[in-house]
């Protein structure tokens, strides 16, 4: 094959492009990727307020607690935050219970033996769910085009209101 036949954006086996999308900041990487969202406090921050508006801001907390409990080595602190996700996220007394597949299926009987992974199926479900549905509508929320637009104000630095004032003085 030559290379002009192969798509223009390849990806590597974790499912990143070989783009270097490391030079963009704020609401340019998050429109990039759920992935760069999730990585950017300021992001996260925002996507929570806009899933709590939505009556979903369970789904980035559930995905965020799996991401630290991933990083927990000692073996009682990790039974402790499975126990702590469990009932927070996971078990049908939960107020802020994750929709997951086979939840009806589950039960405390998880926690007996648990490991850095043992959230995984669950928390890429969850990311899946917002990948498809919340992050798409979050990328056309009011809240997110407002930022963008005042990021690309002080990158340009004229503010969208002069140039309007500007065009509008012309237009006589």
């Amino acid at each position: 094959r030559r290379s002009s036949d192969l798509p223009s954006e390849i990806n590597d086996s974790d499912g990143n492009t070989s783009h270097d999308h490391h030079h963009l900041k704020g609401t340019s990487s998050w429109a990039v990727s759920l992935e760069n969202l999730l990585g950017d406090p300021a992001g996260v921050k925002q996507f929570r307020e806009f899933l709590k508006k939505e009556f979903s801001e369970e789904n980035v907390l559930f995905w965020l607690a799996c991401e630290e409990f991933k990083k927990t080595q000692d073996k009682k602190q990790m039974h402790q935050k499975a126990r702590q996700i469990y009932m927070t996220f996971l078990s049908n007394k939960s107020s802020s219970q994750v929709n997951v597949e086979g939840q009806s299926r589950m039960n405390e009987t998880i926690l007996e033996q648990p490991h850095p992974l043992m959230f995984q199926k669950l928390q890429d479900q969850i990311f899946n769910l917002m990948k498809y549905d919340s992050y798409s509508r979050f990328l056309k929320s009011d809240a997110f085009v407002q930022s963008r637009r005042m990021e690309e104000e002080e990158e340009s630095g004229v503010p969208e209101s002069t140039a309007k004032r500007a065009s509008i003085s012309y237009n006589t």
